[in-house]
């Protein structure tokens, strides 16, 4: 339990002891914050002016009571309770403080877990190309923060199950089969096909439609013909499926992402007629005159959710309401995540209300994790000059250039090979730092000097930092022995606490599926860590006081690198 939690199980059992005694229910709408004025406490309270408000009762009166109910006399952390402006404010020890960073040594790369998702299952859809394309930034920003979400909870002990939810079915694969057909394509060529020419043949057999429709009926037929399990067309769309993968795992290589499912919407098309069926059975959807399905919503303000074409083909509603089936019946997850950018929120409302009508799950359970575009410097929408998209690898690409050319003007002597490997951590560090440190459903912009600067709230300056603090550490040979009690200096005993909050800062990225929080802890801890060490000798100081500030920068690297890796950031040792 954090130190945090401590303090709201002291607050709850004193509002309960305390409203208990007028018979008042208790409340259980108060916070606990960290004040940004340090003078105000480490943490802080606001149950005094929510339970004056609810008793009509003076704040003085009620926080005097409230206090009396604390016995912070053998509190093991706690120095002292003050209350001002209807806030109480706590303060810690500074011995227990001081022994932190002892707690932080030992448990190394396992500080800032918990066991808050012990027995719990959580599903995370996210990345999600579709097959026979280029992975697109779109696609790019989703598998970034969807990985940063499953690492963050599986930190926290939950059963974190990825799903890459592919594109791989509809009649887009009727127009590849029918292209690929009608330009001789043969097996041995598809077999080393990629998809920037899959992508081509795309186009192309899109623009001849326009010219000629009949293509568009013969596209039909040939989608008709894999949906009916034709040879031919299985084998050309396993192809095209094996090829697109081969090409996403290259770019999930990069970037360190790992899923547990890579089903597809191929793999739910036998469970259509399951749907449709419960959805009627239970009178949950009408049919319409002209054959068509739709689940009716008006009720909950939203439009109807058509699961059932006049034609009888399906849609992605009833693929994705067959998917929650399949997830509740084998894994039954306490949380499904869909990491899906905001134009979707429509479909994911109808999704979720659909789901808890047909009673596959409660849609408190289901949770549309929403984002913003990529803009440019000029904040326009990124494209190549030929206005298409820009691919997910030439995104990457171009950023780890950028990150080498950056490396090699900050450190002109590192080799060749370390310069091309710390590019890679730089570069890649950089294009997750700059999404994730910003709020998901904005539109984040692609400042590439700001990005890429070894100064202020970037991946290089955090990296940096890390670096720095490990290179003291080798000069020294630090062996872990210290004695708490010498980090007394007020900027030590600030960064202690600061390192103390990071267990909080990774329960709240969980709770509100954010990530900026955790990116905006780790630029503040990295700024504490270098006016500490500007401002105090380390290796010229006597004995005792050096191991203890090896200690303290060591336990620094500990919560950098944990953080980082939470965010998907790899750390390196030079760079």
């Amino acid at each position: 339990m954090t130190i945090r939690e401590q303090i709201k199980e002291i607050i709850k059992n004193a509002v309960s002891s305390y409203v208990s005694s007028d018979g008042t229910s208790a409340d259980k709408d108060f916070t606990v914050e960290v004040p940004e004025n340090k003078n105000y406490g480490d943490y802080a309270t606001n149950a005094v002016l929510i339970l004056a408000k609810k008793q009509g009762k003076n704040l003085k009166e009620v926080a005097d009571k409230l206090v009396s109910e604390f016995d912070i006399r053998n509190s093991k952390f706690l120095d002292k309770v003050e209350v001002l402006n209807g806030f109480i404010n706590f303060f810690l020890k500074s011995e227990f403080l001081q022994c932190q960073v002892k707690e932080i040594l030992k448990q190394e790369r396992k500080f800032g877990q918990s066991k808050i998702g012990k027995s719990k299952t959580i599903i995370i859809d996210y990345s999600a190309p579709n097959i026979a394309k280029k992975m697109h930034v779109g696609h790019l920003r989703s598998t970034i923060i969807g990985g940063a979400l499953y690492n963050i909870f599986k930190f926290l002990g939950y059963k974190a199950i990825g799903d890459n939810h592919i594109g791989d079915w509809g009649k887009q694969f009727g127009i590849m089969i029918a292209a690929c057909k009608r330009y001789g394509l043969q097996i041995s060529d598809l077999e080393k096909i990629t998809t920037s020419e899959m992508l081509d043949i795309y186009v192309k057999f899109n623009k001849e439609i326009k010219e000629n429709t009949e293509l568009e009926d013969l596209a039909r037929e040939e989608f008709k013909k894999l949906e009916c399990g034709g040879k031919e067309n299985r084998k050309i769309w396993e192809i095209l499926r094996k090829r697109s993968l081969d090409d996403f795992d290259k770019i999930y290589n990069i970037l360190g992402i790992k899923f547990e499912l890579v089903l597809g919407e191929s793999f739910y098309e036998n469970k259509m007629k399951e749907i449709i069926k419960d959805a009627l059975g239970q009178k949950i959807a009408i049919k319409n005159p002209d054959n068509s399905v739709v689940i009716p919503l008006a009720k909950f303000n939203l439009t109807d959710c058509l699961i059932l074409k006049s034609d009888g083909a399906t849609l992605y509603e009833t693929r994705d309401l067959a998917t929650i089936k399949y997830r509740v019946k084998k894994y039954n997850p306490d949380i499904i995540l869909y990491v899906v950018g905001n134009e979707q929120t429509l479909h994911f409302q109808q999704l979720f209300q659909s789901a808890e009508l047909l009673g596959y799950i409660s849609k408190d359970k289901l949770h549309h994790i929403k984002f913003g575009l990529i803009l440019d410097e000029n904040h326009k929408k990124l494209a190549t000059r030929e206005g298409r998209f820009i691919g997910a690898d030439d995104l990457i690409n171009q950023i780890i250039e950028l990150a080498e050319k950056a490396t090699k003007e900050k450190n002109p002597s590192l080799s060749e090979k370390a310069r091309k490997e710390a590019a890679k951590i730089i570069g890649i560090g950089t294009l997750k730092y700059n999404d994730l440190s910003q709020n998901r459903q904005s539109d984040i912009v692609f400042d590439w000097d700001k990005m890429l600067s070894f100064e202020g709230n970037s991946a290089p300056y955090i990296l940096y930092t890390y670096v720095r603090l490990q290179s003291i550490l080798r000069k020294t040979k630090f062996a872990g022995s210290f004695e708490p009690k010498f980090l007394k200096e007020k900027e030590e005993i600030d960064i202690i606490k600061e390192l103390d909050e990071f267990p909080d800062i990774v329960e709240e990225s969980a709770k509100n599926f954010q990530t900026n929080n955790l990116a905006d802890y780790l630029y503040r801890l990295a700024s504490s860590a270098n006016g500490f060490y500007e401002k105090y000798p380390v290796l010229k100081t006597d004995h005792d006081i050096r191991s203890a500030r090896l200690a303290l920068i060591k336990a620094i690297t500990i919560v950098l690198k944990n953080g980082l890796n939470l965010l998907g950031i790899e750390t390196l040792e030079r760079m």
